[in-house]
């Protein structure tokens, strides 16, 4: 049985990623990219449908046991896993996949603590997610697996053996070596990998690119792992960037709310690339951008809302009828329906996430420049059709406010990219466009009985993307129409412990979205309520619920899409970028209006943190207990000067 999802760790080398229980199982892994068909996809059935466990050993019809402590090597994605085995010893598990250009790997090294510790090594893997099982052989000393489209080839120590399972013993002091190779089924045997230089180059690499990040501040420690979380949904051979490794991870627990996010979605990868830039990454934004060019490639009239990693259009939705889902959550789907959808929003995310690259310093590219002219001129033909909207209902289409906004965002960013003499365009008459979809939205969106905006034309339903009003410069924080909107979403769209919904679901029926179930709170839209209630004044009830949200993630510092407050645990699939695209863009904000912290100071958390009990309830109510990160009242008083000249580029 799988483990509850934000018990998973993951680690990756930014061309796929694996997400690894702390039993030492190895449940998802896909190869050799994000979208590859999965060799590991226990984590959406059986131990049947493939898994990699080590750990120590345990007797037959019991439950591995769980790891006493985990924790991320520093500033890295590589994973240590610590068990203390009574009357045996101490052994770790270090797991990481080596960065670089060559064959994917996934490297495991056990060590020995103290004492002797009987450990064990099972590897089951399968060929297109579960379907079927991975044929084995031995190949010069080494264990061999036919995957799909590929080979594994499997490497340990000599005094292991070549097999896929097996019990041996690690001492104190003794060091034990797995790595698992995927090379194309026409390629030569890879070279057997060093695992201890992998390991010294892929921790030289993740702690390298920590240090590049301009955050100073509170809250330190969760956006340096949620930039590190971005950075590895990045496929490095060409900028693309994925919502979130994993398809099918539902929403609602034993629900069809289940899809694909394994995809490059031009809003998310665009949000991405404002989280990054905002904490000085440029290279990033540089690899996308041309990732961006090179997949639109100028055919706007054939414009998808997201593509393949390296820019494939097809992305036909299918379902996998042999695997159960998550905790029995079906259908499976592998390709994502949405990507025909017309989403007009896509528009403004994309112009917003150039300027503001080109405001943190990226030198500007004549391509991309024409290609948001572009933009805005298809844009002023289509603006006022509906459209799925951001929440990429399945119902019919609508004309979402939402939407219209963010069309109001990309002739705006397009306009001031003129006015400062970066391109040439119709100035006056995209002026006049900005206007009249400004004063469409006020008239037609927006309810004044209630003084809020509505979800879309017509409607009395609220929209946790309203909260983007402020955000993005459509009208000012201390407008009455947005306090009054951000106040009715805070009322009417809470759960019970005060984080956001999207929208209103309509349980066994069928809404806006054209779903039956309902869903979780929207941990970005949360944070979208955290920066809006700093943005208007709000400033103490921001910091407590940005910190309540802190307090949800996993004890490795993940966060899925959604939090299920019935059920007091994460949902959706893992780890998502919108939650910690959310969470380094809500700390920005609150850390604009939160005076820094004394020279020197470090974050209260333990670096060792010990793990989640396998299929228990500790969930964030016991995470709630933590230090709270913010200063102390004092220091803000005696430092509160410090703000006066402390800047942060945020959207």
């Amino acid at each position: 049985m799988p483990h509850r999802i934000e018990d998973y760790a993951l680690i990756g080398n930014m061309q796929t990623g694996a997400l690894v229980g702390p039993d030492g199982t190895t449940d998802w892994l896909c190869l050799p990219r994000f979208d590859s068909p999965a060799v590991f996809a226990g984590l959406l059935g059986t131990e049947q449908h493939g898994f990699w466990r080590i750990g120590p050993a345990h007797a037959e019809g019991t439950r591995p046991p769980t790891a006493d402590r985990r924790r991320y090597r520093g500033k890295s994605l590589i994973l240590e896993s610590e068990w203390d085995v009574p009357g045996q010893g101490t052994v770790r598990v270090t797991d990481l996949m080596p960065n670089g250009d060559g064959a994917p790997q996934l490297v495991r090294i056990v060590e020995g603590l103290a004492g002797q510790v009987r450990t064990r090594s099972v590897l089951h893997a399968t060929v297109h997610y579960g379907q079927g099982i991975a044929a084995q052989r031995a190949r010069q000393g080494r264990a061999v697996f036919s995957a799909t489209d590929g080979r594994l080839w499997l490497d340990t120590s000599p005094d292991v053996g070549a097999g896929a399972g097996g019990d041996f013993t690690i001492g104190e002091g003794d060091s034990v070596t797995f790595a698992l190779t995927w090379q194309p089924g026409t390629a030569a045997a890879p070279m057997p990998p060093d695992a201890r230089d992998a390991l010294l180059r892929t921790e030289a690499y993740w702690q390298t690119w920590a240090a590049q990040s301009t955050y100073r501040g509170c809250y330190a420690e969760a956006v340096t792992r949620s930039a590190l979380t971005l950075k590895a949904l990045t496929y490095a051979p060409t900028g693309g960037i994925v919502a979130a490794l994993t398809t099918s991870l539902p929403e609602d627990i034993g629900g069809v709310r289940n899809w694909d996010y394994r995809y490059s979605w031009l809003r998310d990868s665009a949000m991405t690339v404002i989280a990054l830039v905002s904490l000085g990454y440029l290279d990033e934004a540089r690899a996308w951008r041309k990732w961006l060019l090179r997949t639109i490639a100028g055919d706007l009239d054939g414009l998808q809302i997201m593509y393949g990693v390296t820019g494939e259009r097809d992305l036909a939705e299918h379902q996998l009828d042999w695997l159960p889902g998550y905790e029995n959550s079906g259908p499976v789907r592998i390709g994502n329906g949405a990507a025909t959808q017309l989403q007009l929003d896509v528009y403004g995310e994309v112009i917003e996430a150039l300027h503001q690259a080109r405001l943190a310093g990226l030198e500007p590219d004549p391509e991309a420049t024409e290609l948001q002219l572009q933009f805005v001129a298809h844009l002023e033909k289509r603006w006022m059709y509906p459209d799925e909207g951001i929440w990429e209902v399945r119902g019919r289409r609508r004309h979402f406010v939402h939407s219209k906004i963010m069309a109001w965002v990309a002739v705006d960013r397009a306009i001031k990219l003129i006015e400062c003499g970066d391109a040439d365009g119709p100035l006056q008459r995209w002026r006049e466009l900005r206007d009249t979809i400004q004063r469409e939205v006020c008239e037609k969106g927006y309810d004044p009985e209630r003084n809020t905006f509505t979800q879309s034309y017509g409607s009395q339903e609220l929209d946790a993307s309203l909260l983007l009003i402020p955000q993005m410069g459509f009208l000012p924080p201390d407008d009455k129409r947005v306090i009054g909107t951000i106040e009715a979403i805070q009322r009417e769209l809470s759960t019970p412990d005060g984080f956001i919904q999207r929208y209103h679901t309509e349980g066994c029926g069928t809404g806006v979205d054209g779903l039956p179930g309902d869903e979780g709170a929207f941990l970005l839209c949360s944070f979208w309520m955290a920066e809006d209630l700093a943005m208007i004044g709000r400033e103490d009830e921001a910091r407590k619920l940005f910190e309540e949200l802190l307090a949800l993630r996993s004890d490795l510092g993940l966060l899925a899409e959604e939090w299920d407050a019935r059920l007091q645990r994460q949902v959706g699939n893992y780890p998502q970028a919108f939650s910690h695209i959310g969470l380094i863009l809500a700390a920005l904000r609150i850390l604009t209006h939160d005076p820094l912290p004394l020279p020197g100071q470090r974050s209260t958390e333990s670096d060792l943190a010990p793990a989640r009990p396998y299929g228990s309830a500790a969930t964030a109510r016991s995470n709630r207990t933590k230090t709270p990160l913010t200063p102390a009242p004092l220091l803000r008083a005696c430092y509160g000067f410090l703000a006066l000249v402390h800047t942060v580029t945020t959207i």
